[in-house]
């Protein structure tokens, strides 16, 4: 707006007014060798080298994830391939590039709270514990222990130094390659009964593909197998952490189809062709969900 003064002088309104831009105003005033500016920077600086760290953790645990569950794929081809020992050696192999990868995550830990950063690779150790597993069960028709999966996750220097190599990171002084330990990232109780639970359902896919080729026996084995894991679980209840609480009831699916089919095995299977007892285990199990949906 324009007001007319006594000698006729149109004056605006906005020159009595301060500059718009204050806060270039305020920083120009700022002296940059303040002591809490430079606290600030620093903070700044830290913050930034966190979320930087979290987020190579989360692209790690993701390939971790990839990785795992391609091996799982891989296993269950063992209800149709002749030499299971063979693939065993081949699941092996790609196991050796998982822990290479769980070994980057120990070098990115270093010096670090692992809480702090748990968040951001849990996924891949629980996909990798239900992969270790799965492979365990096969080999040995058993349950793999937590102690045994992070015997595993203990890298010795030479391993440390040989991935350095690999990635082109070499020390840069022989101080710091004899100052080099051995590294571990140990999987804590709750990735691995996380893990357990969904090692669950594959055992229960691998129970209804082995029937439809001719395998009577595994599901016998693959449904004791689970009711003691279920056990053990129920033993747990809900004193436990809230992610395990819920995995029970998947658990108590995979339990119970697998026992519908022992069942029909047991009491049907003498009146069924082998060729088509997988279709029909195939077809209560889609019913069953579907009840369950209902």
């Amino acid at each position: 707006m324009v007001s007319l003064s006594s000698g006729g002088f149109r004056k605006r309104k906005h020159d009595n007014m301060q500059p718009r831009n204050r806060k270039e105003e305020r920083e120009s005033k700022v002296n940059p060798a303040s002591p809490v500016l430079l606290s600030f920077k620093s903070f700044q600086k830290e913050l930034d080298a966190k979320h930087d760290k979290y987020e190579r953790l989360v692209k790690l645990g993701r390939d971790i994830t990839i990785e795992s569950k391609r091996i799982i794929f891989l296993l269950h081809r063992v209800t149709s391939v002749d030499d299971i020992e063979e693939l065993l050696n081949e699941s092996e192999a790609r196991f050796r590039d998982v822990r290479s990868k769980i070994q980057q995550i120990s070098q990115e830990l270093i010096g670090e709270d692992m809480c702090q950063f748990h968040r951001a690779f849990s996924p891949g150790l629980q996909e990798y514990v239900e992969a270790v597993s799965f492979q365990h069960f096969i080999r040995t028709r058993s349950l793999i222990s937590l102690e045994t999966i992070n015997r595993h996750l203990v890298f010795t220097p030479t391993e440390v130094e040989a991935d350095n190599v690999e990635n082109s990171a070499l020390p840069d002084s022989q101080d710091e390659k004899q100052g080099q330990k051995s590294l571990c990232l140990q999987v804590t109780p709750t990735d691995y009964l996380l893990g357990i639970a969904d090692l669950t359902g594959e055992l229960m896919r691998m129970c209804i593909t082995s029937v439809g080729n001719g395998d009577i026996e595994t599901p016998f084995e693959v449904s004791q197998f689970l009711r003691a894991i279920y056990d053990g679980f129920t033993y747990i209840g809900n004193t436990g952490p809230y992610e395990v609480s819920k995995k029970l009831y998947t658990l108590k699916q995979s339990l119970g189809k697998v026992e519908d089919a022992c069942y029909t095995l047991t009491v049907r299977g003498s009146e069924i062709p082998k060729h088509m007892l997988a279709d029909v285990l195939s077809s209560k199990t889609s019913m069953s969900e579907h009840e369950e949906g209902v």
